[in-house]
């Protein structure tokens, strides 16, 4: 497992200062300096659902460059982004360094969060789009997510549905279904020198390790760490082109199915509340 792990850090490593660049490529940081009101594509599509979070003690799980994480900030909640990669941390470090956003960025692992990071200390545990695959065990990121709640607290999660990441993407004519839906201990494997947005230039760390679970998997785990599922919206669209050439661009950087519109969901939105305290 620690093998994977490392070549996964690797590639995110590599991926950062390419997401990072001021070019305009990546993930576009430069409208985050020129706009301080600017907030990601993904929160953004979020926003109705997050509601007021003023004031909220956050940590964004797995938050890579920080583009959510000071999205969150800017909403008025006080934010701790947390991540496994050196590189992405010290990437998004000096992104807020120069947009001023008051971020806190730590350093570890998904599964060792509740080391770093004071247990049952947050109101809203926030993880974005495109983080779940990274993780063997869903029961375990649930166990994580429940201890690092306070009572009342709120869990906020979108994500690629595990429909989608089914999908053989390199195959445009259909959608052809080749993958596990559900948890298996072992990873799928791939090797890639290209990232999910525009480069500059290849990866150079290309094999990664991957891990699919089905949504009633997900759905469980939350239960089973003694959270209460109270949101569970499922979307026809994912923020980035996940299966190119038959998908459509909508405004605000989602895509959404062509041909075969509306067949299936593409991500989804879960929200779980940690039961308060009795008194």
């Amino acid at each position: 497992m620690e093998d994977f792990l490392a070549a996964n850090r690797a590639n995110w490593d590599d991926r950062a200062t390419a997401h990072a660049t001021r070019t305009g490529l990546g993930y576009g940081v430069q409208r985050y300096l020129e706009d301080p009101g600017c907030l990601s594509d993904v929160v953004r599509f979020d926003r109705e659902r997050l509601g007021d979070i003023r004031g909220l003690r956050t940590v964004h799980l797995q938050c890579h460059i920080g583009t959510d994480t000071l999205s969150l900030a800017r909403l008025g909640a006080r934010v701790t982004g947390l991540d496994f990669s050196p590189v992405a941390l010290a990437e998004a470090r000096a992104l807020v360094a120069e947009s001023g956003d008051a971020v806190v960025f730590v350093e570890s692992d998904l599964y060792s969060a509740l080391s770093v990071l004071e247990p049952a200390s947050f109101d809203l545990v926030y993880t974005g789009i495109g983080a779940l695959c990274w993780l063997p065990s869903i029961r375990r990121w649930a166990d994580v997510v429940a201890g690092l709640l306070a009572p009342g607290g709120r869990l906020f999660l979108r994500e690629g549905h595990p429909v989608l990441w089914t999908l053989d993407e390199r195959i445009a004519d259909d959608l052809h279904p080749r993958f596990p839906y559900f948890e298996r201990a072992e990873p799928l494997q791939w090797d890639s020198d290209s990232s999910y947005v525009a480069t500059d230039r290849p990866m150079t760390a290309t094999t990664t390790y991957e891990w699919n679970h089905g949504l009633g998997e997900i759905v469980t785990a939350l239960l089973e760490a003694g959270l209460t599922l109270t949101a569970l919206v499922e979307h026809d669209s994912v923020p980035w082109e996940a299966l190119p050439g038959q998908m459509t661009e909508r405004a605000g950087g989602e895509f959404a199915l062509d041909a075969r519109a509306g067949v299936l969901p593409l991500s989804y939105t879960i929200q779980a509340v940690k039961p308060a305290a009795a008194s």
